[in-house]
């Protein structure tokens, strides 16, 4: 079994996390921006990751991946057998990609306007050092328009809506231990991937574990949401 990813990519984390607590061995193989994308783009006919190869099978779209590995290994499940249930849990991990992800995702873009150390980390693992030393050293003022204009949208409603978001999943996970039902389900996995947008877990490595969005990160409301996501990656065997 083969993933083509992007390390720091939320959506290849989600197929990382499902692959581990499936217990299922991967080799990991990190695109190169440009010429790697060409490749891939003749391996699965798109140029995004996260990709699996499963045999003969070529499977993109992090949420194809997981109905595809829940139907070929389907212990342990992480979907329910419940109807209403797996609607639910589908559900969930539909929001996480989407609005959970947009709204993260102009976070970070926006902090990283400012922090080189960030800037570094949205590149790909493969990106050249040359050019990842270009980017991460670029003065803050040079991207000060590009931090204002995305600014724009995440200081409006955007932000109030990533923030209500946040305030309400740390509600939910301080009262249960999941998202949906007893036990860990790809609605978990597909928040516990976008949440390290925001906040880099310690699996993230140095200098990037524990750095994130300010006012997001080290916001003490927000502080339950993180650990909530730390235990489960104990959980899962992720450290």
């Amino acid at each position: 079994m083969d993933l083509h990813q992007f390390r720091h990519s939320a959506f290849c984390e989600k197929v990382r996390l499902i692959l581990r607590v499936k217990g299922l061995q991967v080799a990991i193989h990190e695109v190169v921006p440009g010429i790697g994308q060409i490749e891939l783009f003749r391996l699965s006919g798109q140029r995004q990751v996260p990709v699996l190869v499963d045999g003969s099978r070529v499977i993109a779209d992090s949420t194809a991946i997981a109905l595809h590995l829940e139907e070929s290994y389907p212990l342990p499940a992480l979907l329910p057998a419940d109807a209403g249930a797996r609607a639910r849990v589908l559900l969930l991990e539909d929001w996480a990609d989407t609005a959970l992800a947009a709204g993260a995702r102009l976070a970070l873009l926006q902090a990283s306007a400012n922090d080189p150390v960030l800037r570094g980390a949205l590149l790909p693992e493969a990106t050249p050092a040359p050019l990842r030393s270009l980017v991460g050293g670029l003065p803050a003022g040079l991207l000060a328009p590009l931090g204002q204009a995305l600014g724009e949208v995440v200081g409006g409603e955007d932000a109030r809506q990533l923030r209500r978001n946040l305030e309400q999943l740390t509600a939910l996970v301080s009262r249960q231990p999941y998202l949906e039902g007893p036990g860990l389900t790809l609605a978990d996995l597909a928040v516990v991937a976008q949440l390290s947008l925001l906040k880099f877990p310690a699996s993230a490595g140095a200098p990037l574990a524990g750095r994130g969005v300010p006012g997001i990160a080290d916001h003490p409301a927000f502080e339950p949401l993180f650990q909530w996501r730390d235990r489960l990656l104990q959980q899962i065997g992720v450290s």
